[in-house]
This record gives structure tokens, C-alpha cells and sequence, in this order.
């Protein structure tokens, strides 16, 4: 069988059955819940929402009974937009606050800081951003998207419907976007096209001088080929970035640009009129038509008492991974880590698009890949949905990682076993 069989056949189909408690909570007694994103520097563009949207799941809980006959506590921290200072954040909220699992981070950088941590105190962390795969650990539940989730599916669409035949990578300097476009490139490169008719290009966190990299993506669109941007720029870099475009008249009908990290958080703050037609890819928009999706807008206006605050994919994933912790504490009848990690495989609860995610064996979930144009509202229209995708932790298209796959089960428990020698590589990551 090949990798993508064996994932496949480990689905687990249909829902544990769920026992919530409806009363009251135990005297003083309470189950402390950590989040961890940044509420300052570069990242708080995009973190201080997700920080609110733990707060709001917190508070739906703890209204249904909360879970195991006791209150959910959050422990909020700041580790600033410095991915060292998240390490020391997780181990603060792990041995100090004695929070029952983590949910948190944003960059690669920051998972990659804490990560360690997790494996090293045995503790659960959910991580709610789409990222550039390679990695597999026993402590961590990727919620967003895999590379095959997102990347992919945008530059098929790309080229499939936009005839796009030059693509330029465009991100941020750090370990998701160099990650991410070394497999795009080998996607493309297997695709037919040609390397010269690819551009990769890297700036710092933060950059905001981009007159001069918006003059070289039009320079290099400029050759007499349909030209795309692939934009994996992270943090507040990308208002600048869309001001330039709109600046130098990059229209999406001349050079469309498709976004990872661009949702309806980041739009608000941008004067959108220039950017109408450019993309993003998801697995979630805040236009999905659904009446789960109606409800949760509905809950987050109520909760934040602001009728304009927008919701976007990474606060769908932090819905699916709270409720799957839950529904896999309750299954366990404990917040215990080993009992939690054995429980939670198989665990399916709704998403926001009128469908269902599913925890598989590699610890990422089933999505489904949207394609959306940007709306002078700051909202998208949804232009391509599929069905939904298992998360691939290691990606078909590099030769280090076309052979593994990840199964947290026992009795195999690895992260990268190699299905052509039989044998485990030891740790996922």
C-alpha cells in the first residue's frame, strides 16, 4: 500500500460518544487551559484574535457544563512575536500553571521553539496555523492546513484556471515559507514548468519598504507569460506588501496574487478596493454559507460585543481542536496526556463549513481546500471548494520524505515510518 492509502484506511469514521457534564462545577475545583499567542510585535495582527477566540470557546464550555464536572480556566501569556520567549512561555504554563493542554502559536518558528518543550514535559499542544509540513510529534495536533491542503491546491487552481505559467514565491524569511516554496518547486518543476520560470524571493519580518520587490514581480511578469504571486509573507509585512501592489497597479487580471497567510483579519486593515480579484487559500472563509458557520459569527460578535470583528480559518481550526480536547477528555474521563493522546484519534467533531474533521493517526485532521477572491468588503467569495483532504505530514514531492508517513497508534507510535525499509526514524520532527 502506499503512504497515502495507509493514511487514508486509518480513517476512523463516525463520532465517540460524548458524556458532557450539565450542572454544577466542583467547589473551587478547575481545569486550566493555556494559551499562547502573541498579543504584541509583528504577529499581533494576526495572534490577539485567536487569543480571543480561545477565550470565546473557553466561555461556550464552561456554560454547557464545563468539562468533567469542573470550570475551564485560561492562563492568557504574551510571548511577544519572540519564538525563544514562546519556549519559555510553554514551560512557564506547563510546570508552573499546570494547564491540562496548550493552544497556541502561529509562525513555524514559535512551534519549532516550543515543540521540545512539549515532547520533553509530556503536554499537548493544538496549533491552529496552516504550515509547511515535515514534521510529526507525539505532543502536537496541526489543526491547519498541510501543504496538500492549501499550497497545492492554490497553484493547481493557478494553473488550471488561471492559466498561469511563471510563478513567483514571495514569503517572509523564516522555516514555513523556505519549507513551504522548496515544495512548491518541486511540485511545479514535476508539473512542467520550467525552474526559470520560477522566482523566490525572501524578506525579513516586518519588511516594509516593498517598492523595489513589487517592481520585480512586475518586471518578471512582463515576459509574455501568465504570471501569479504565491504569497506565503506572514505578520503585518503583508499591508504594506498590498498598499505597493496597489500602488504600482498590480491587478489581480494582470498578475493574480494567491495568499496563505492573508485572511479577513488581515484585510481589515487594508484598503481593499485595489486588491479585489486577488486570492486566498483556506480551508475556511467567513462567507461559507452554513448554519454551523451562522452560529459561530453570531457567538463571536455576542462575545467580543463588536458586530464588525471578522473571523477567519485559523479560529475554525482552534474550534475544531478545542472541541476534539474535549470530546477526547471526556471520552478518556481525564485530562491526563497518555489517556488524552490514546483517545483522541478517530475523534470527529463539526467544522464551520457544514461538514465534519476528523483527528487521524498522523495527528493532523481532514479539511477542505477553499479558493477565495477578495471582495471590496474585506471578505471573499468563494470560487473552488473540494472535498475534504487528509492532512500529508510529509510531503510526496521531496525525496527525504515521498517514503514516510506518521502513526501516533501503538504499537507503532511514529512519527516518520519509512513504508519502503519498514522501520521507524525515531522522532517525527
Amino acid at each position: 500500500m502506499n503512504r497515502r492509502s495507509l493514511l487514508t484506511s486509518a480513517l476512523i469514521a463516525g463520532m465517540l460518544a460524548t458524556t458532557a457534564f450539565h450542572g454544577a462545577f466542583a467547589a473551587d475545583d478547575t481545569i486550566k487551559v493555556g494559551v499562547l499567542h502573541s498579543l504584541s510585535g509583528t504577529m499581533a495582527i494576526s495572534e490577539t484574535t485567536l487569543k480571543d477566540a480561545m477565550l470565546m470557546l473557553i466561555d461556550e464550555q464552561n456554560k454547557k457544563g464545563g468539562l468533567l464536572g469542573k470550570k475551564l480556566e485560561a492562563v492568557v501569556v504574551d510571548p511577544a512575536s519572540d519564538w525563544p520567549l514562546f519556549a519559555e512561555k510553554a514551560r512557564e504554563l506547563i510546570s508552573v500553571d499546570k494547564v491540562a493542554a496548550v493552544f497556541g502559536c502561529w509562525t513555524s518558528s514559535s512551534r519549532k521553539s516550543v515543540l521540545p518543550v512539549f515532547e520533553e514535559l509530556n503536554s499537548i499542544l493544538f496549533y491552529p496555523v496552516q504550515y509547511e509540513g515535515e514534521e510529526s510529534s507525539r505532543n502536537i495536533f496541526y489543526t491547519g492546513a498541510a501543504p496538500n491542503q492549501q499550497a497545492i491546491p492554490a497553484v493547481d487552481y493557478l494553473m488550471n484556471t488561471e492559466g498561469v505559467k511563471r510563478f513567483v514565491l514571495e514569503g517572509t524569511d523564516y522555516v514555513y515559507p523556505r519549507t513551504t516554496n522548496k515544495i512548491l518547486e518541486a511540485y511545479l518543476i514535476a508539473k512542467g514548468i520550467p525552474k526559470e520560470d520560477i522566482l523566490i524571493n525572501y524578506t525579513p519580518f516586518g519588511f516594509s519598504d516593498w517598492q523595489t520587490e513589487v517592481a520585480k514581480i512586475k518586471d518578471f511578469g512582463s515576459a509574455g507569460k501568465k504570471t501569479a504571486v504565491v504569497s506565503t509573507i506572514n505578520g503585518d509585512a503583508n499591508v504594506p506588501f498590498y498598499k505597493e501592489l496597489g500602488n504600482q497597479g498590480v491587478k489581480a487580471t494582470d498578475i493574480p496574487v494567491v495568499a496563505f497567510s492573508v485572511g479577513e483579519e488581515e484585510l481589515a486593515g487594508l484598503d481593499t478596493k485595489p486588491l479585489v480579484g486577488h486570492l486566498a487559500a483556506w480551508n475556511y472563509f467567513q462567507s461559507v454559507d452554513a448554519p454551523a458557520n451562522a452560529e459561530f459569527i453570531k457567538t463571536w460578535h455576542a462575545f467580543t460585543k463588536n458586530d464588525k470583528r471578522v473571523t477567519n480559518d485559523p479560529m475554525e481550526a482552534a474550534y475544531i481542536g478545542f472541541n476534539a480536547w474535549v470530546k477526547a477528555v471526556e471520552a478518556a474521563g481525564t485530562t491526563d496526556t497518555d489517556a488524552v493522546l490514546d483517545s483522541i484519534i478517530g475523534t470527529t467533531v463539526p467544522n464551520l463549513s457544514g461538514g465534519y474533521a476528523t483527528v487521524m493517526p498522523n495527528h493532523h485532521i481532514t479539511k477542505p481546500v477553499l479558493i477565495g477572491e477578495i471582495q471590496e468588503d474585506g471578505q471573499f467569495e468563494i470560487v473552488q471548494q473540494t472535498p475534504a483532504v487528509v492532512g500529508d505530514e510529509w510531503s510526496d514531492y521531496l525525496p527525504d520524505s515521498k517514503d514516510l508517513i506518521s502513526d501516533w497508534r501503538k504499537p507503532m507510535s511514529c512519527g516518520n515510518f519509512n513504508v519502503k525499509t519498514g522501520k521507524c526514524g525515531g522522532k517525527g520532527s
